[in-house]
């Protein structure tokens, strides 16, 4: 029996330190806060690690993991505290040379991409970022795949409402390429 748990242990670490950088990343995209992303990430690793012995299939981590993120940030926006505080990342001083321009497409998408509606952000993070198709988005929301499609369609239009011309390829500059 204590083999099985060292095991078990074993695989929780190993999952955990190959997505925790994924799974951060995509949490401050939802909430654009790195302290909260973390935040985030922690409560959605803490729920896996609770319901770990549970999971039979391997390749449904990662849906377990991003339905507790999603969730676990739905909820946060639904607090009255977190929509009177609102905080504001400043971008780096020096940026290099060679990325000034990237990177201020990226502060600028990100800056954008916070303006979005929660549930509609969410939606484009699970279609562009994470290369959901609209089933496994709908699934992961829990909701219908029409829902999907009108969230993901006006969460494009409020994007380039606030963009303008300046809209970048989504995949691409979610992904912080150019």
């Amino acid at each position: 029996m204590r083999r099985d748990e060292d095991e078990e242990r074993r695989r929780f670490s190993e999952y955990f330190a190959a997505r925790r950088e994924l799974v951060r990343r995509t949490a401050y995209l939802m909430c654009g806060d790195w302290h909260w992303a973390e935040d985030l990430a922690q409560a959605a690793f803490i729920r896996l690690a609770a319901n770990w012995h549970r999971i039979r299939d391997p390749q449904a981590v990662d849906a377990y993991v991003r339905t507790c993120l999603i969730r676990a940030y739905l909820s946060e926006t639904r607090r009255v505290w977190r929509r009177r505080e609102r905080t504001v990342a400043e971008p780096p001083d020096v940026a290099g040379p060679d990325d000034a321009e990237a990177a201020a497409r990226r502060v600028a998408f990100a800056q954008a991409l916070r303006q979005v509606p929660p549930r509609q952000r969410v939606t484009l993070i699970c279609r562009f970022y994470q290369g959901l198709d609209v089933a496994e988005t709908a699934a992961a929301l829990k909701c219908s795949e029409g829902t999907v499609k009108s969230q993901t369609a006006r969460g494009l239009a409020t994007l380039r409402q606030l963009l303008g011309d300046a809209v970048p390829s989504l995949a691409c500059a979610m992904k912080g390429r150019t």
